[in-house]
């Protein structure tokens, strides 16, 4: 094994998987640095959502390195890699995966009540960052009572409650309507720049990725040059865009 550059928070070499049988990812490299808000584009299928549970610990490749902050990652066991996933990573997925049992603020603060954070602080804190995404009103309402851009917004506001060092970020607006993502993509890289926290983001939108500092084009499970994204809207029929590293 190779150590990965100093400067590089999240570094993978090589990274093959498949599903299945059929291949996700064909030989991807690359490197995040800290604080970076990084894009990785491409149309559905190209393997962004499985590039990211490499990158975080979810999925263990077949093949390739993943390393974060100089530690291996793919060679961890199950727990150690929960517990890095718990502790130092923050995770948002298409569709907000809460707790139906619990309400808006529990539902933020739960993470953190698992490190061990008082129920007090931990509470605050929740309260805090829904005031922030600007649904504090909602945060005694159950999930099945809100709206699905507020129940996203509770999603957000969860992964960034515990000031990870890294938040995953797959596909966090592809359910909203365009004044809903434009929000909640304002409040999270505004708030990973405050916080210097690393942002991987996977999108197949062109406005999402214009807000990244960089992007990693994939097609086919393979890094290319360029990619072209269509800009999702509300409207239909708005131009592609082309994107390059």
């Amino acid at each position: 094994m190779v150590a990965p550059p100093d400067n590089d928070v999240i570094w993978a070499r090589s990274l093959q998987h498949s599903h299945n049988g059929s291949p996700a990812l064909g030989g991807v490299s690359l490197g995040v640095r800290d604080g970076e808000i990084l894009a990785v584009t491409g149309p559905r299928g190209s393997g962004k959502t499985t590039l990211l549970l490499c990158l975080s610990g979810q999925l263990v490749p077949e093949q390739g390195e993943v390393w974060f902050n100089s530690v291996p990652v793919h060679t961890m066991g199950p727990r150690l890699r929960e517990r890095l996933r718990r502790d130092r990573f923050g995770w948002i997925a298409p569709v907000p995966q809460l707790v139906a049992e619990l309400n808006a603020w529990e539902n933020v603060a739960l993470p953190l009540l698992l490190r061990g954070t008082t129920h007090r602080e931990a509470k605050k804190t929740g309260l805090e960052w829904l005031e922030r995404l600007d649904i504090g009103a909602c945060a005694k309402q159950r999930p099945h009572t809100l709206l699905q851009g507020e129940r996203q917004r509770i999603a957000v506001a969860r992964a960034l409650a515990t000031s990870p060092t890294v938040i995953f970020a797959d596909e966090p607006t592809a359910a909203l309507h365009h004044a809903d993502r434009a929000h909640v993509l304002r409040t999270l890289t505004s708030a990973a720049r405050s916080h210097r926290i690393t942002v991987v983001l996977a999108t197949h939108d062109a406005e999402v990725a214009s807000l990244a500092d960089r992007t990693v084009p994939l097609l086919d499970g393979r890094r290319v040059a360029t990619v072209a994204l269509p800009a999702v809207s509300d409207a239909e029929g708005r131009a592609a865009c082309s994107l390059s590293v």
